[in-house]
């Protein structure tokens, strides 16, 4: 009788259920992996200067690229009167225009793809009843938040089309970088959730808050790249530990700018060096975290995924040194970029598993 109740332990009353509830889970981290294309795609974009290419947002026709020579003609010369083709390309040629609008308009043409992969199956799961409740509310507030973070992204070029402006305003790129990353962590939340874990319970250990402190400073760390990243200040100070000669640069010349908040954003020396602090805080967290649960349950699997974090930390900052001492190559600075998100989904898992 006990075999015709269940199969491999899942009570067969519940196993339509949790079939349904694994299809939500792929779907959730199809999407995450498609928001991380996003963010690297975001990311090729703006290193290769592509970003201001579209000079107008058209949420529905600009779906339709150029697709004769005379439209093509007439992209570009919107182009030609932006700051950032007089200052910086004049007398590029309109095969070269048509290289950065690629990238640009693939960027946005994923944008679309993502808000149809989220919208058809969340009326479908909803329809069926598989998702209702606080989880369907909160798919909600995550369709939402993409809808705001297009409306961002738009905000984010505008901010690039001004005269005399070159490149996006850093802290509106640091913004779009940090809500594509907040939208990444509620679809992981909510799909690792999803999970049965009830037969893993005894394998598992009390945390404490640790690691959603952990999510906080990764999330810190990754809007404080975004403000590297549009200031250019990884083409500065390419050198490892020290800054310009010295570990720790004087407060005179990181706080040169007038008012002295503005370094923040606007001196070069500051941006990096905090970005630089907080990468070794949140090594010397993680490592500490392990350390900690490593102490208590060695054989645990809180253990083992604080350990996975350790090493995941100790990985980004490497890689981040390799894109800082070679001025941030494409390839570095892409890998770089993406594996922030893979270290940040790694640890969203781990808190939404662990106990606190």
């Amino acid at each position: 009788m006990a075999v015709a109740a269940s199969t491999e332990g899942v009570p067969l009353a519940r196993m339509p259920r949790s079939r349904s509830l694994s299809s939500v889970r792929i779907w959730l981290y199809s999407l995450a992996a498609l928001v991380v294309l996003m963010i690297a795609v975001g990311g090729a974009t703006r290193l290769t200067g592509s970003g201001l290419s579209i000079t107008e947002w058209k949420p529905v026709t600009g779906a339709i690229p150029p697709l004769t020579e005379q439209a093509w003609l007439a992209e570009f010369e919107k182009y030609r009167q932006i700051s950032q083709y007089e200052l910086v390309n004049k007398g590029m040629t309109l095969s070269e225009f048509k290289f950065i609008y690629a990238w640009e308009w693939g960027h946005r043409q994923l944008g679309r793809l993502i808000g149809l992969v989220f919208f058809l199956p969340l009326i479908w799961f909803w329809a069926r009843g598989t998702i209702k409740g606080r989880p369907a509310l909160s798919l909600l507030g995550i369709g939402a938040l993409g809808g705001l973070q297009g409306a961002i992204g738009w905000i984010m070029v505008a901010s690039g089309l001004e005269p005399g402006m070159t490149a996006v305003a850093p802290i509106k790129l640091a913004l779009h970088l940090t809500v594509a990353s907040i939208i990444l962590v509620c679809l992981v939340w909510v799909a690792s959730g999803l999970k049965d874990r009830s037969g893993s319970a005894g394998l598992e250990v009390q945390t404490g808050h640790a690691p959603r402190i952990l999510v906080g400073l990764i999330l810190f760390q990754i809007a404080l790249g975004g403000l590297v990243a549009g200031s250019k200040a990884g083409l500065t100070y390419n050198t490892w530990p020290l800054m310009d000669g010295v570990l720790v640069p004087p407060a005179s010349a990181l706080f040169v700018v007038k008012p002295w908040i503005e370094n923040f954003v606007d001196n070069v020396l500051l941006v990096q060096f905090n970005h630089r602090l907080v990468a070794y805080a949140i090594v010397a967290f993680a490592l500490w975290h392990a350390w900690t649960i490593r102490r208590r349950a060695p054989a645990s699997r809180t253990a083992g995924r604080a350990s996975g974090m350790a090493f995941l930390a100790l990985a980004q900052m490497g890689l981040g040194i390799v894109t800082l001492l070679l001025a941030v190559p494409l390839w570095a600075g892409l890998a770089h970029q993406v594996f922030a998100m893979a270290v940040l989904a790694m640890a969203v898992v781990h808190a939404r598993v662990s106990r606190a």
